[in-house]
């Protein structure tokens, strides 16, 4: 018997059925068409289906959609809202992306761990995105990318509304 579940998605709310057993990752890429978040391994290790609850970073390959009912669910798709965002600025100017396969789940990885701590050291970068695998980079420009976001984020904070950075 299907359940009835309420979520923000994005920020926008959605009320739909969905059978018990649907795991988050298949809402989100099936019911959604968010394809952003990707299917990498089925068992929790690469966090390829990295996705916030709550801001939490959650692999939706674990989670049942029923278990969003009533929370806040973020995809990559909601990072940026038209130009790029930060983070995945420093994704491309540091190369911390080669296959990108990876990279949703490292920019929600980053995201969160930006947002409680906006002066990450390497080694709380490093456990924050442990949770998720790299095939192609040697972590090494991940790591600056997310330091070089954190820097960015702390200017554009700065910056008064309306003003333009640099004048």
């Amino acid at each position: 018997m299907n359940r009835s579940i309420t979520a923000t998605v994005n920020g926008e709310k959605v009320s739909t059925e969905v059978e018990p057993r649907l795991l988050l990752v298949h809402f989100i890429r099936e019911r959604l068409r968010l394809t952003g978040t990707h299917i990498g391994c089925d068992t929790s290790h690469c966090g390829a289906c990295t996705v916030l609850l709550d801001g939490v970073p959650v692999k939706s390959c674990t989670v049942l959609a029923v278990q969003a009912d009533g929370r806040q669910l973020t995809t990559v798709e909601a990072i940026g809202a038209g130009q790029l965002h930060p983070i995945q600025k420093a994704f491309k100017e540091e190369h911390g992306l080669q296959c990108g396969f990876c990279t949703p789940g490292m920019m929600l990885s980053s995201f969160a761990l930006l947002a409680d701590n906006p002066d990450p050291t390497e080694e709380e970068i490093r456990w924050a995105l442990s949770g998720n695998i790299c095939r192609c980079t040697g972590y090494m420009n991940i790591v600056k990318a997310v330091r070089s976001a954190a820097v960015q984020m702390k200017q554009a904070a700065a910056v008064p509304a309306g003003a333009v950075a640099g004048s």
